[in-house]
């Protein structure tokens, strides 16, 4: 079965209230349902912005023009989970009611089946043994499992994904990687990175955001099925990407 599209963003302008100009002009964009689309761009071309509006936190620091078209039901903002690249947990609460944090917010009290649901999903990111602990006790590849763990609880078909994977070693960012498209293949994924590999092992479509304002250009993907294995057509794919995100440097 095909996929549909989820989001349209067609010749999108995104700006700032108290800036001179836009940050983002003329963004077009398709976000398949159950896909992994993946942005690059330099620091500071207005990736986060655009993560931001999507998740409707810019609502009255923005303006902006063009068309945002969802096949979703009600506001956007209310179908949406953000991970950050800071896992932001909170110090005093352990691994469960961190994972729980969106009940808490939300004044809601857990119920045995969420909880339940909770504990599975800590099960699944492998921190069982680690159920009871408190941030400062777990490693920095561990308290992102917990914001994955927390990501998938709050149970939204949409989920964006700012850089998550940045602050961590090789081994563990390949691990969270593969862990990642496991547990959200159901869901709609937008990923921010930098970094052209992973982009290439998790991405369905890839957008690359340059210019001054940004606008975006598509980016073939390979048609293996992600997370995919380092291989020569990627290595290929990655030299072309990193040449095309160096154009942006010249001069620098």
């Amino acid at each position: 079965m095909n996929n549909s599209v989820l989001i349209e963003l067609n010749n999108t302008v995104l700006g700032y209230k108290d800036g001179h100009q836009p940050i983002i002009s003329g963004v077009n964009m398709q976000i398949m349902t159950r896909e992994w689309t993946c942005i690059l761009g330099r620091s500071g071309c207005g990736k986060t912005t655009l993560l931001r509006f999507l998740a409707g936190l810019l609502k009255d620091n923005l303006i902006w023009q063009g068309n945002l078209i969802t096949h979703l039901n009600g506001e956007l903002s209310q179908h949406v989970a953000y991970m950050a690249q800071q896992d932001l947990l909170l110090p005093w609460l352990n691994v469960l009611d961190n994972v729980c944090l969106s009940f808490k917010f939300a004044s809601q009290k857990l119920s045995e089946p969420e909880r339940q649901k909770a504990v599975l999903l800590i099960e699944q990111v492998g921190l069982t043994k680690h159920i009871e602990k408190f941030p400062d006790q777990l490693s920095g590849g561990m308290r992102q499992r917990v914001a994955l763990a927390r990501t998938l609880m709050q149970d939204k078909p949409l989920v964006l994904m700012d850089e998550p994977f940045s602050a961590l070693d090789t081994v563990t960012r390949h691990q969270l990687q593969n862990l990642s498209a496991t547990l959200l293949r159901n869901n709609t994924v937008v990923l921010i990175t930098h970094d052209p590999q992973e982009a290439l092992r998790l991405a369905d479509k890839i957008y690359l955001m340059q210019g001054s304002p940004s606008k975006t250009h598509s980016f073939p993907v390979p048609d293996t099925k992600a997370p995919r294995k380092l291989c020569e057509e990627i290595a290929q794919l990655q030299q072309k990407l990193i040449e095309q995100l160096e154009q942006e440097h010249v001069g620098d």
